[in-house]
């Protein structure tokens, strides 16, 4: 490989690493316009956190968990050492993964996914969960079982020898990310007043322009989290890619709107944003095999699966004020078993990953925030919930026009 070659590669995945880097800011709008306003600092402190927590745990361990070298081949889990370990000369360089990037540009683009499967539990617990323990779990979460999920395919462990197919995390980053939100809403329990004798209470969001902004600041950082994932600047990969993305986020939406419309009769904005980014959950497994037709099959069964998927969790009373359950775990489960019919990937043997992902991540996931419970509590006070967590917790509004303390009071009501 020339060194030409070798510097648009490097280059074009440190571009798409810095796209992957704006789907926080993505994460952050869409989270704060779809909470109430009282908790909208809250939530925006978290994927603050997330982010830094994300990057510093990877580089410590887990980039070295979920990479341990080929002598893991095959295996469950491999460790080759903490912090990073820059091969000498040229096999950091133009020598390192056949030549196509360098060694510290795989550490960076990896680390953004690692703390972006963190950022989907946020919105799924908020309002009500303390942020102390919140950040204990993120912290053993990312550090400890997103790598050793990740390690199983895309670091040449068992399910990449039995033949998994995840181009670009559906399961990997996704479903893992929903399956923990599915074990913290359960053992959190729903926000004070979402289910009573008449029904289910909406809890609005305060601010639909930020959210709608999230899901945008996210379809663009999209382009980079599958268009990255090529690992090169071939230009026929990342062209299909960036077209199955678009394709399969348009059809999304579209099937939620429809569908949305036909079981609730309305025109749920909301809904609607969900759509868009459960049809690029659902691309993402496959987008490098999925032709631009199937791309839109795909997308549209995973919009179309978001409004039935939020009713059931609502049957189920589990409170997700986001959605991400139904965005992120349910669409990635679709999205990985639909390699197996429309990709380059066999329907068992996604079965088998998917099962498999599911089992030890929400175990993990459960086991962890249960002791966490037990020790120290998860949920704040009813008082602090019905206050809101920005002036409990961090003693300041979102919005610095309503004078401090009328707002304090009014949130006291």
């Amino acid at each position: 490989m020339t060194e030409v070659t070798f510097t648009i590669n490097n280059l074009w995945i440190l571009i798409a690493t810095m796209m992957v880097f704006i789907m926080h800011l993505g994460f952050a709008t869409l989270e704060a316009g779809l909470v109430q306003q009282k908790n909208t600092v809250n939530i925006l402190f978290k994927n603050v956190i997330i982010l830094c927590i994300g990057l510093l745990t990877y580089y410590v361990s887990g980039f070295n968990l979920m990479y341990p070298g080929a002598e893991y081949a095959g295996g469950i889990i491999g460790f080759s050492g903490f912090g990073l370990n820059l091969p000498d000369g040229t096999a950091g360089l133009s020598e390192y993964a056949d030549g196509k990037y360098a060694y510290y540009t795989d550490f960076i683009f990896q680390a953004m996914f690692a703390a972006t499967c963190a950022s989907i539990v946020s919105g799924a617990v908020a309002e009500r969960i303390k942020l102390m323990p919140f950040l204990v779990f993120v912290f053993l979460f990312v550090s400890i079982c997103y790598p050793i999920t990740g390690m199983w395919k895309w670091g040449g462990g068992w399910l990449n020898e039995l033949g998994f197919v995840d181009f670009a995390g559906s399961a990997l980053v996704h479903s893992v990310g929903g399956w923990g939100a599915l074990a913290a809403i359960i053992l959190l329990g729903a926000r004070s007043g979402k289910y009573t004798e008449k029904g289910v209470r909406p809890i609005p969001g305060h601010n639909m322009p930020l959210a709608t902004i999230g899901v945008f600041l996210l379809w663009f950082g999209w382009f980079g989290f599958n268009g990255g994932s090529v690992l090169s600047a071939d230009p026929g990969a990342v062209a299909l890619v960036f077209v199955t993305t678009c394709l399969g986020a348009a059809s999304g939406a579209l099937t939620t709107f429809m569908v949305s419309y036909w079981r609730f009769k309305s025109l749920d904005h909301s809904m609607v944003l969900n759509g868009i980014l459960g049809g690029l959950v659902g691309i993402t497994a496959g987008a490098d095999s999925f032709t631009p037709g199937s791309a839109i099959i795909v997308g549209a069964i995973a919009g179309a699966i978001i409004p039935f998927s939020v009713v059931l969790f609502d049957k189920l009373k589990l409170d997700d004020p986001v959605g991400a359950t139904s965005v992120h775990l349910v669409c990635g489960i679709w999205g990985t078993l639909a390699v197996g019919i429309f990709g380059s990937g066999k329907f068992f043997t996604q079965l088998i990953g998917v099962v498999i992902i599911g089992a030890f991540t929400f175990t993990f996931a459960f086991v962890v925030l249960y002791i966490i419970k037990k020790a120290v509590g998860l949920r704040v006070t009813e008082d602090m919930e019905r206050r809101g967590l920005d002036i409990t917790e961090h003693e300041m509004g979102a919005y610095q026009n309503i004078d401090r303390g009328n707002f304090a009071m009014a949130v006291a009501k």
